[in-house]
């Protein structure tokens, strides 16, 4: 796989658990009225920019930012359930008082970024990773793919590049197929 084959990792716009500072996991708020505006403006951002594809989680606040997306870049969506969020089990629509009253040690192993931690009940960073991963993959066999645009979540996007912090929503994390390969070693 050739180095400079680019991947755009981008997380979705604001739903409205966002707005409300609830944790989501694999639960499917739409965007918000914000959101919206988020996806109208990463749109207009990457109007000029040219991409083999558009995948994106099947969860409705990244489907919607990617269908935004499509018609700016020309592109339909492909969605794909590996790239979902990670799954957080009880703790979907939460807010962080409210596990943190009840889960203090968890969420502080959640906060350390402990890979094995399987917050509600639900799945490891590792787990995510590696469904992710599996994915990838899959995209870097299609030869034919030299930019990748992929609209996922805070947690995928951090379940396989070990150096991003926290992304708000709409921010955009760029990697090369071989770099991605390299940091799932």
């Amino acid at each position: 796989m050739s180095g400079d084959r680019e991947i755009w990792l981008i997380r979705h716009a604001e739903s409205e658990w966002n707005a409300l500072g609830r944790w989501q996991g694999q639960a499917d708020p739409v965007l918000s009225r914000r959101g919206r505006e988020q996806a109208a403006s990463l749109a207009a951002r990457v109007a000029r920019e040219r991409f083999d594809a558009l995948v994106a989680s099947d969860l409705r606040r990244a489907r919607e930012t990617a269908e935004v997306l499509g018609r700016t870049l020309g592109l339909a969506p492909r969605f794909d359930p590996r790239l979902r969020e990670r799954h957080i089990g009880s703790w979907a629509g939460l807010t962080s008082e409210e596990i943190g009253e009840r889960w203090p040690d968890e969420l502080a192993r959640v906060r350390r970024r402990d890979r094995i931690v399987r917050p509600g009940g639900g799945e490891s960073m590792d787990d995510v990773a590696q469904r992710v991963r599996a994915c990838l993959q899959d995209l870097a066999d299609e030869v034919d793919l030299a930019r990748v645009a992929i609209v996922a979540h805070g947690g995928v996007i951090r379940s396989i590049c070990a150096d991003v912090g926290p992304l708000a929503n709409a921010d955009i994390v760029r990697r090369t197929f071989a770099a991605l390969v390299a940091e799932a070693r």
